[in-house]
C-alpha cells in the first residue's frame, strides 16, 4: 500500500548493513577485536559513523511512516529519499579522515525534522476527532 516508504525502509537497512560492513572491515584492518570499540582513531571514526547512523534511524523510521500514513505518501517519500541521501553522504564523509560530514548531516536532520513536525501536524487533529 505504501511501496515507497517500504523501499526507503529497506534501503535504510541496506545503509546500516553497509556501515556495519565498514566496521567489520576496520576491525580487521586496525586489529580491534570485539567487543572493544576504542584504541585506534581510524577505527573509532568508522564505528561512530555506524552508531550515529543507527541512532538517526531510530528517529527517522517512525517519522517516515507516520508522515506516509497520515499526511502524503509521495512527499513523505521525497523527504525519506532526501534523508537517505544525506545519511549516505554523512557516512561516506565520516569514515574519511578529511571528510566534511556537515552537509550530509544537515540534509538528513532537516528531512527528519520536517517529517516529524509534519507527521505531528497531520496526526494530532485525528486524535482529537
Amino acid at each position: 500500500m505504501y511501496p515507497q516508504a517500504a523501499l526507503i525502509t529497506l534501503l535504510t537497512v541496506a545503509l546500516i548493513s553497509a556501515a556495519m560492513y565498514l566496521v567489520g572491515k576496520a576491525r580487521t584492518r586496525y586489529g580491534i577485536h570485539a567487543p572493544t570499540t576504542t584504541g585506534n582513531p581510524e577505527f573509532e571514526r568508522v564505528f561512530r559513523a555506524h552508531q550515529n547512523t543507527l541512532e538517526a534511524t531510530v528517529m527517522f523510521l517512525p517519522a517516515l511512516w507516520v508522515a506516509t500514513v497520515y499526511c502524503n505518501p509521495f512527499w513523505a517519500a521525497m523527504l525519506g529519499y532526501a534523508w537517505l541521501l544525506g545519511r549516505a553522504w554523512y557516512l561516506a564523509a565520516y569514515v574519511r579522515p578529511t571528510g566534511n560530514r556537515g552537509s550530509g548531516f544537515t540534509i538528513a536532520i532537516v528531512a527528519n525534522a520536517v517529517l516529524l513536525l509534519w507527521g505531528l501536524f497531520c496526526l494530532v487533529p485525528r486524535l482529537a476527532a
